[in-house]
């Protein structure tokens, strides 16, 4: 019998809280969240993370990361030292595996001034203990984590600001011991993993055009140029937004600029690299659209709350709560 995938586990921070919402429900409109943690009084929460079980939840502040239960009760927590006191420029990022096994942590740690490189450690997610530290050739201020939704994989993409962004993947080897790849380039943002697992989509850092890769070796598929769009380069830009509709679809996101800035969303048939027409998403922006890979995708809800659509959402009766 084939394992009954895990649930997709989307988070949100509101009011000092980490709202968690499973997105895999079948509820078009407005969604609820299924789990509301509480971070330490002190903390400001960066990123987080939750699992399907909605049992615990990691996140992680500038200078640490925390992993709590429901009830609020800390399991684990580990500091980076030293202690930053640099306010801007570094967002430390945090991923749980697919299994739930371990916590992939980010560290930014040459933009917080800590005197040495940046870190991707792997934590067990039990009890916190650093099961690897790999050290990076990056100076990043953020890095965006994507678990691959088949074999387990974890890919890390790191923006460096003007200097490019980096695309990493690690994965566990058949002894326990995580292993790490650099993909050869860096020049392009990693936007989403396809939700069949078999490639992934990636943006050049100038907005030029899109990429799509054969998964794992990042062999390209195919790519589209912003003229391939029917538009001028010189005006029109590829956002880095978007992702995989379906396992078949994808959305890239062109904006530009006339008497004020605009936006839209196409779709690419992704098995023959052909267009298929825009999508109204009805977001807000570039970056408001989030596709789950099922046919359907998150806006921001007025009242803070996501909401899931898709192309039929407009006959949902709370479509628009």
């Amino acid at each position: 019998m084939t394992p009954a995938r895990p649930s997709k586990v989307v988070t949100r921070h509101r009011d000092g809280l980490i709202h968690a919402y499973v997105t895999d429900s079948g509820v078009l409109g407005g969604l609820q969240p299924a789990a509301v943690f509480r971070p330490r009084p002190e903390d400001e929460v960066v990123e987080s993370a939750v699992g399907p079980d909605l049992e615990r939840a990691v996140y992680t502040t500038l200078n640490g990361v925390v992993c709590l239960t429901a009830a609020g009760e800390q399991v684990w927590a580990s500091s980076f030292e030293p202690h930053s006191d640099r306010r801007h420029g570094h967002r430390p990022g945090c991923a749980l595996s697919r299994d739930g096994r371990t916590v992939w942590v980010y560290r930014p740690d040459a933009m917080a001034d800590r005197g040495g490189a940046d870190q991707w450690v792997v934590h067990d997610a039990d009890s916190g203990a650093v099961l690897a530290r790999h050290e990076l050739e990056t100076v990043g201020h953020g890095g965006g984590h994507h678990v691959h939704p088949e074999d387990g994989s974890v890919y890390l993409d790191i923006g460096e600001g003007q200097d490019g962004s980096v695309i990493l993947r690690g994965t566990v080897g058949p002894d326990g011991t995580p292993e790490f790849v650099t993909y050869p380039w860096d020049d392009r943002c990693l936007i989403d993993l396809a939700p069949d697992g078999r490639q992934f989509m990636t943006v050049d850092h100038g907005q030029a055009d899109v990429a799509f890769h054969r998964h794992p070796s990042g062999d390209v598929l195919f790519t589209l140029s912003v003229e391939d769009f029917g538009h001028d380069p010189e005006e029109i830009f590829v956002e880095w937004s978007g992702g995989y509709l379906t396992p078949d679809l994808a959305v890239v996101t062109l904006g530009g600029e006339d008497e004020e800035e605009w936006f839209r969303h196409h779709l690419v048939d992704v098995r023959t690299g052909t267009l298929g027409g825009e999508i109204a998403a009805e977001g807000t922006g570039p970056y408001d659209m989030v596709p789950l890979g099922d046919g359907s995708w998150l806006t921001a809800g007025p009242d803070g709350h996501p909401v899931r659509r898709s192309r039929a959402s407009r006959d949902a009766p709370d479509a628009e709560a």
